[in-house]
């Protein structure tokens, strides 16, 4: 890890892993207990924000990032990114039906590495110390999914490639776009900066549930929605995360409930409706 970023992780006290040029920082939201649909779900799951920095222009860098905040932090958590001359490039939900709701906000900015970390240390400071504000109940009866486990490899072979066991029972899938050339300042964004499709998967083969995110093109969104509602998978949100890219990319996330094995079915056929020429 090059001594920029080592000077980072120190300043941020929080861990980093470095590789592809990138910087990332995982922000686990692991003060939050989250149920979708009366199923208790770990913080592996969906509820983990980033921040991630790569070389940009004239030895600068490009800070992208992607915060997950209750209700009442939304606002506190803008203005002290904006106060810093960070932006704020996307707003919205990833979920229907969570207990309690969250947003998720995107982030970026340019300029020297540990001068961004500084920019940005006042918003993290922010996250997980404000009163909770209106009816944030979460039922305490039981979870009506509970961790399981999955034949890994029968699921592998369908989506096509590796997935990654998390903490907490989630098998997770990550797939970058590398058809895609998006540069910013001169930096690459590549699927550690952000530009990838995922899936996490919880439960058992006989009874799961799937979250994740497709990256796609303008001209790929309607065939992704085709391919996931064929599978009974919900569209939750579309939306953009970055700013000025060329092309523009497009984000859609969803969430599905069954047999893993039909739920990795719709994934793949998510992943196969992007990319074609």
């Amino acid at each position: 890890m090059p001594k920029d970023y080592t000077d980072v992780v120190s300043y941020l006290g929080r861990p980093g892993s470095y590789a592809a040029n990138v910087l990332k920082i995982a922000l686990p939201r692991d003060d939050i207990r989250v149920r979708i649909d009366g199923i208790d779900l770990p913080t592996t799951f969906g509820f983990t924000g980033w921040i991630a920095m790569t070389v940009g222009a004239e030895g600068n860098d490009v800070l992208m990032g992607d915060l997950v905040l209750r209700e009442e932090e939304v606002n506190p958590v803008m203005s002290a990114l904006l106060k810093n001359d960070l932006d704020v490039t996307a707003l919205h939900n990833h979920f229907f039906y969570e207990e309690p709701r969250l947003f998720f906000m995107h982030v970026y900015g340019m300029g020297k590495a540990i001068e961004l970390a500084k920019a940005i240390k006042p918003a993290l400071d922010i996250m997980g110390t404000l009163p909770v504000k209106g009816v944030h109940s979460v039922t305490l009866s039981g979870s009506r999914i509970n961790a399981g486990t999955f034949d890994t490899a029968a699921l592998d072979a369908i989506v096509g490639t590796k997935g990654s066991q998390l903490d907490g029972g989630v098998y997770k899938y990550v797939v970058g776009r590398p058809d895609l050339d998006i540069q910013d300042m001169d930096a690459t964004i590549n699927a550690r900066m952000g530009l990838s499709s995922w899936a996490s998967l919880f439960g058992s083969d006989d009874d799961a549930v799937i979250a994740g995110d497709i990256a796609m093109v303008a001209d790929e969104v309607t065939f992704v929605m085709k391919a996931l509602r064929s599978h009974n998978i919900e569209v939750v949100a579309v939306h953009n995360h970055m700013t000025g890219t060329t092309p523009m990319i497009y984000f859609l996330h969803y969430w599905g409930e069954g047999k893993a094995a039909d739920l990795a079915k719709g994934f793949k056929a998510a992943i196969d409706a992007t990319g074609k020429d």
